[in-house]
């Protein structure tokens, strides 16, 4: 298959009208979406699938991957509000199929205080949950926190954080004992004591936090399932699976490790050129170093060329060190770029796909957005905006009626990889 006689640079803007040709990848997946689906549903039969997650895509017209996968999602708020009945209903499945008797949740934020935007979520998660027939109460880990604070939001909304406590082997806040605990703190600053060993049941589980996962495994989790998925339908899972190689024991402010770093980028870059000269691909390959625990967009770096590790400017070197938290970076994921051409509005601002689930179901996404960066560049970075997926039912209701490129099977193609990603997540916790 040659893409460069199936017009890559063919990508539409994303308006509310979303045109332009669906690439090869997109047209395959629909055309095999009853053997898709039928595969999932036994997927989730073996492996249920976390409580909830976001998947950050990124598509390149000639492959579609998946290059980050949250288990401990923020952003509720920037979903299109049209959403919010598939949130409860998939809240209310999750919750049958966890704790079917569960009357009280403890949610558990980030330590955010002053970051209204995340406390937008946090409400908004909290507002989806009560729907769902849940009393909802938010625990902070905070210890600067010593008593409750109700901060008021610009939507409207407010939120009240109270002190977790913990007596004997429950937890809760000020008399409210939680049936279950449901973290939205990604633990990137380690496991508290106060959770540990408690009675209550926890989701995700404490193991899933950034300070014991790895994007690493991950990502290998990720590669079996897209080999797997990919022999369903007959197609290459490099299409959707971003190559990566995994460098530990790096320290980039004492140079340490960086010969290791070096041989790998250049390694991977050989790799991907060696693909898109199969695939007769017109652009030049790169890598995004990245730290293999955290998030928040912190601790990445977009090399082109492996002679770049060694001329990295302190700057860069600095970037590198630490990521959310303070937490120093030890090991680094190589991971293949992959480009967006996706565009926003009049101005050509580059975007990417961001994939919402509940337990097993899509309910929502938007497009991350970012004026001031490239198709090569990360676009979770200061600046960026989103924009909501215009259609309620766009990503799990492909219609062959229509021409491929219609809007549900663009989007339709986003649901199925970010739920290869979720799989993988799931996989990850039984391991």
């Amino acid at each position: 298959m040659d893409f460069h006689s199936v017009h890559v640079h063919a990508v539409p803007h994303l308006t509310t009208a979303l045109q332009g040709p669906l690439e090869f990848l997109e047209k395959l997946l629909l055309a095999h979406q009853v053997a898709i689906e039928h595969w999932f549903r036994k997927q989730w039969q073996v492996t249920p699938a976390p409580f909830y997650a976001s998947v950050d895509l990124r598509n390149a017209g000639f492959k579609l991957a998946p290059v980050d996968t949250n288990l401990f999602p923020a952003g509720f708020n920037n979903l299109n509000s049209s959403f919010l009945p598939l949130c409860v209903q998939a809240v209310q499945s999750a919750m049958v199929r966890l704790y079917p008797s569960a009357r009280r949740v403890l949610l558990v934020p980030e330590n955010h205080t002053r970051n209204l935007f995340y406390l937008e979520s946090v409400a908004t998660l909290s507002d989806i949950l009560q729907k769902a027939g849940y009393e909802v109460r938010l625990g902070s880990l905070s210890s600067d926190l010593l008593s409750s604070l109700s901060i008021s939001l610009p939507s409207g909304q407010s939120v009240c954080l109270e002190p977790l406590q913990r007596e004997g082997n429950c937890v809760g806040v000020n008399g409210f004992i939680p049936c279950m605990v449901l973290l939205n703190n990604d633990l990137s600053s380690g496991c508290p004591s106060v959770l540990e060993n408690i009675d209550q049941l926890i989701i995700p589980p404490l193991q899933m936090g950034w300070s014991s996962r790895l994007k690493s495994f991950h990502f290998s989790c990720y590669r079996e399932v897209a080999h797997e998925f990919s022999t369903q339908i007959g197609m290459d899972p490099w299409l959707i699976d971003p190559l990566f190689k995994f460098c530990g024991e790096i320290n980039f402010m004492k140079k340490e490790g960086v010969e290791c770093l070096t041989d790998n980028v250049a390694s991977l870059l050989n790799d991907i050129q060696r693909r898109y000269r199969e695939y007769h691909i017109p652009y030049k390959p790169f890598v995004i170093i990245k730290a293999d625990a955290g998030s928040y967009g912190m601790g990445v770096l977009t090399i082109h060329s492996a002679s770049e590790i060694h001329s990295l400017s302190r700057k860069q070197r600095s970037k590198m060190a630490v990521t959310k938290g303070g937490q120093e970076i030890r090991k680094v994921i190589v991971q293949e770029g992959i480009y967006t051409f996706e565009t926003w509005g009049t101005t050509g601002a580059v975007a990417e796909p961001v994939v919402y689930m509940i337990d097993h179901f899509v309910v929502g996404g938007f497009y991350r957005v970012h004026k001031g960066r490239g198709i090569n560049e990360n676009l979770n970075s200061p600046g960026m905006f989103f924009e909501p997926l215009a259609f309620v039912d766009s990503c799990m209701c492909p219609d062959q009626r229509r021409e491929p490129d219609a809007c549900p099977n663009r989007f339709y193609a986003y649901g199925v990889i970010a739920r290869l990603a979720l799989l993988a997540a799931a996989r990850e916790a039984v391991v």
